[in-house]
């Protein structure tokens, strides 16, 4: 690993972030991609995580890559994580004919990759695991050349539903890192850093057996107070799990309400962030201030099936 210092933090700001500087201004594109997708999404009562999240990569995904994360069980979480814009509290019971429409979704827009995430349902006894399973399992029925990448929360640490989602064998299995160990307990409701890291040396360990093709991913947000020495802290923990893909991104409050942006990162701290990733041994690394978690999620498919 190289012993260049990293770029100069700068100083954190405190209270209300400055003025959002150029690279995260976002072009609306309203193209007919754009409203094909928005107007599918509608039909089949479906909720993406690209609406309520706000991410500002929408125009580009579904205009241009017909590509959509969409989000099961609802659109109301247990947990209410201070970064996040989903609405928290009490949850409407399943839609039992989620799984199906998401699988009509994939197939009615030729998806060759698919992006599957949830809200938390602690709520429920499996913590959602059957309904996960389901739904991976119809969309292998309606659409079996199409490779499956699911994005889950932790079950609550039951590792007997974790293990129901991975029978259902996505091709790709994410679970969000979101900041670094000291600012878990602070920012993410109910989330544990060790058990975070716990699901995805789990995820490995299922994948290593005979027959199982499986990827592993996870995503850390910049910006909410943490330093370069504990990102690259959180790097080598997650190499240490063997996570092949690591995504990382800005942090944009959603609200008044949410946690402050700590800073905003220069696109060459994210690049030289890529560089370190790939140093570690991460497979593929997406850095810069307007990725997101599934932010060209077909192309890392791709290059695996390249054996880039």
């Amino acid at each position: 690993m190289s012993d260049e210092p990293l770029l100069q933090l700068g100083i954190p700001k405190k209270g209300s972030p400055a003025r959002r500087p150029p690279w995260m201004r976002v072009k609306v594109r309203e193209t007919d991609g754009y409203r094909e997708v928005s107007r599918l999404v509608k039909e089949l009562n479906l909720h993406t995580v690209c609406e309520e999240a706000r991410c500002p990569n929408i125009w580009e995904c579904w205009g241009e890559h017909r590509t959509a994360t969409f989000m099961i069980m609802g659109d109301i979480c247990t947990r209410a994580c201070r970064y996040c814009d989903v609405t928290s509290g009490k949850p409407k019971p399943l839609d039992p004919e989620e799984p199906r429409n998401i699988a009509r979704a994939v197939k009615h827009m030729g998806l060759r990759h698919a992006v599957i995430t949830s809200v938390d349902r602690d709520d429920l006894e499996d913590f959602g695991a059957g309904h996960w399973a389901a739904t991976i399992e119809a969309i292998r029925e309606e659409s079996p050349e199409c490779t499956v990448e699911v994005l889950t929360p932790d079950f609550g640490g039951d590792w007997g539903q974790l293990e129901r989602v991975l029978d259902a064998r996505p091709h790709i299995f994410s679970h969000n890192t979101e900041t670094v160990s000291r600012l878990h307990p602070r920012m993410r409701s109910k989330g544990d850093y060790r058990r975070t890291m716990e699901v995805l040396r789990r995820a490995h360990d299922y994948r290593s057996a005979p027959g199982v093709s499986m990827s592993t991913k996870t995503g850390i947000i910049l910006g909410l107070g943490e330093t370069i020495d504990e990102v690259l802290v959180a790097m080598d923990d997650l190499r240490e799990v063997q996570c092949d893909v690591l995504t990382m991104g800005q942090y944009l409050n959603p609200t008044h309400r949410h946690a402050v942006i700590d800073r905003f990162y220069e696109p060459e701290e994210f690049q030289t962030l890529k560089e370190e990733g790939l140093l570690r041994g991460f497979k593929h690394v997406e850095s810069g201030p307007l990725v997101r978690s599934s932010y060209h999620a077909h192309e890392h498919v791709a290059k695996e099936d390249a054996g880039d």
